[in-house]
């Protein structure tokens, strides 16, 4: 099973973690995001969701006998394999993290984890990071994500799209991992649906000009154009030379397009724009939000929720390991996050440390209503949003 865990994974400790299985004053935990590139404008919330957890935790006093937890903060660009890989092996050798919070997008997330993290025995736990490859990855048991495989995100889009009576569709996705990823999935669900996709187009981010790109996508129709990009690059170009030549006026827009800064940046013209991101109605959610607004983190940023439970995790499985070595902690995270045992929400992290010092078991909850399925994966509840007025609103749930 793909879960089990190597013994080679046991034997490739790097120091960090036998600095931090002394049980040191400060155990690190590595988060590594796209501070710049695609996703710039929502990470630092994500970011400031997982220290969320972090500083909850250590105001506690109760984690491994009092030791304290740094954040250590690394930029995987998104987009750049080579620099999120050295970002990631800076983290593990230079500044000894017992665990990465990270990676955000797929691609860059698949290359550290293969790259560094099965080479020194580092877990990962990404709260954002969707591509259904990963779901398949070898991984040493050291890999799991907080947020839903876009083999279901791609069901859930085409159910959003067809129950509003639209039955054709032009897709053009962002050229790597992430969006062929998504775009593949969608586009077979729409079609086993009996929809039609006029036409499934990549595009490069970075360019200054999409003129070309959204004239082929209006050649082929389509009553709406599903952008499956990044909100901070090509899928906003995409959608403003759409809007300038008036070849689509309505747009479906994925996890990766849905923040406010695109709103704003794009004002009236994404009016009656539609799509879905993982998202929860649940008790949790609601705590999380009160916190994060707090906190002065946008309480409704996409997967800032499945950052602070993906922090959580990795924090309440060392404790129960009793250990920040990978190879004794990893093996916890499945039992942490699901049934059965007492049910942990945000601001309860005291708490769950204090049932495991009891020898109690507990039932991870958290921000998102997390599950996990096997490969270490979100089971995911998604939120149908719509955008009206300049505001991104919630329609229901999924």
């Amino acid at each position: 099973m793909k879960k089990l865990l190597l013994a080679s994974a046991a034997t490739a400790l790097v120091a960090s973690t036998a600095m931090a299985e002394s049980h040191s004053d400060t155990i690190k935990i590595g988060i590594i995001l796209g501070f710049t590139g695609p996703l710039e404008s929502i990470t630092p919330d994500m970011a400031g969701g997982a220290e969320m957890a972090i500083d909850e935790v250590n105001e506690t006093g109760a984690f491994m006998g009092g030791a304290q937890i740094e954040a250590v903060r690394a930029d995987s660009t998104c987009i750049d394999s080579a620099a999120a890989t050295a970002a990631a092996e800076r983290l593990v050798t230079n500044d000894g993290v017992a665990g990465i919070m990270g990676a955000d997008c797929s691609g860059v997330t698949g290359a550290i984890l293969q790259n560094v993290a099965r080479a020194n025995g580092v877990v990962m736990i990404s709260p954002s990071a969707t591509s259904p490859a990963l779901s398949e990855a070898e991984d040493d048991g050291m890999f799991f994500r907080t947020a839903p495989s876009d083999a279901r995100q791609g069901q859930i889009m085409s159910q959003v799209i067809m129950d509003r009576g639209i039955e054709e569709v032009a897709l053009t996705y962002t050229n790597n991992d992430y969006g062929k990823g998504l775009a593949d999935s969608f586009q077979k669900a729409f079609e086993a649906d009996g929809g039609t996709v006029t036409i499934s187009a990549a595009h490069e981010d970075g360019k200054a000009d999409y003129s070309a790109e959204v004239a082929s996508l209006a050649s082929a129709g389509g009553e709406v154009l599903v952008v499956a990009g990044y909100t901070d690059q090509g899928g906003k170009g995409i959608i403003q030379a759409s809007l300038d030549s008036g070849a689509f006026d309505m747009f479906v827009l994925p996890d990766g397009m849905i923040g406010q800064q695109i709103v704003d940046d794009l004002g009236s013209g994404l009016d009656g724009s539609f799509g879905q991101l993982p998202g929860s109605d649940s008790e949790g959610t609601a705590i999380f939000q009160e916190m994060a607004t707090e906190a002065g983190i946008n309480p409704t940023g996409i997967y800032t929720g499945e950052s602070y439970d993906a922090a959580a995790l990795m924090i309440l499985a060392m404790a129960k390991a009793g250990s920040t070595s990978a190879s004794d902690y990893a093996g916890e995270i499945m039992d942490i996050a699901n049934a059965p045992g007492e049910q942990i929400l945000p601001g309860e992290l005291g708490r769950a440390l204090e049932l495991i010092e009891a020898g109690e078991e507990i039932d991870y909850v958290g921000a998102t209503a997390v599950e996990l399925i096997e490969p270490g994966e979100s089971a995911g509840t998604f939120k149908e949003i719509e955008i009206k007025d300049g505001a991104i609103e919630t329609v229901g749930f999924r």
